[in-house]
């Protein structure tokens, strides 16, 4: 058996808007990062970016379950002895909510060339305007 290669001028690229007003972070990220990969098109490889583009909008407005608010802490560091920084989701959401939802979604896809090819597509907004009205976009439920 042969594994399927689309060919680059077949793949069909759609724009989806997905609104995060009140929906859990973890649920909504799953299929984001699922469309942005292509898993739910017949002709998914593993090794290709066929995958659809992804704007996610009113990012301010997404929930967390349970304690995560104040539990939940995002590591970052710079590769320099002590200079670990901390930040807890809370404060993540009220300086830049957008950052919430990539990184969920940055966990979700391959650490590799192509995981940041597909995280590219994946364009978020903290309101509920964005510049890509000319692409049309469907608006996907969740």
């Amino acid at each position: 058996m042969k594994t399927y290669y689309t060919p680059v001028k077949d793949i069909d690229r759609k724009w989806l808007v997905v609104d995060a007003d009140g929906k859990v972070l973890g649920r909504i990220a799953t299929e984001i990062a699922r469309r942005l990969r292509g898993k739910h098109k017949p002709t998914f490889c593993n090794f290709q970016d066929n995958g659809d583009f992804v704007i996610v909008i009113n990012a301010e407005r997404i929930h967390l379950t349970g304690k995560k608010w104040d539990d939940k802490i995002y590591y970052r560091h710079s590769g320099y002895m002590g200079s670990i920084k901390s930040r807890t989701a809370r404060e993540i959401l009220e300086k830049t909510p957008e950052d919430l939802i990539m990184m969920a979604v940055k966990g979700m896809l391959p650490k590799n060339k192509l995981g940041r090819a597909q995280l590219k597509k994946l364009k978020v907004y903290a309101g509920a305007d964005h510049p890509h009205k000319a692409q049309q976009p469907e608006i996907l439920d969740i």
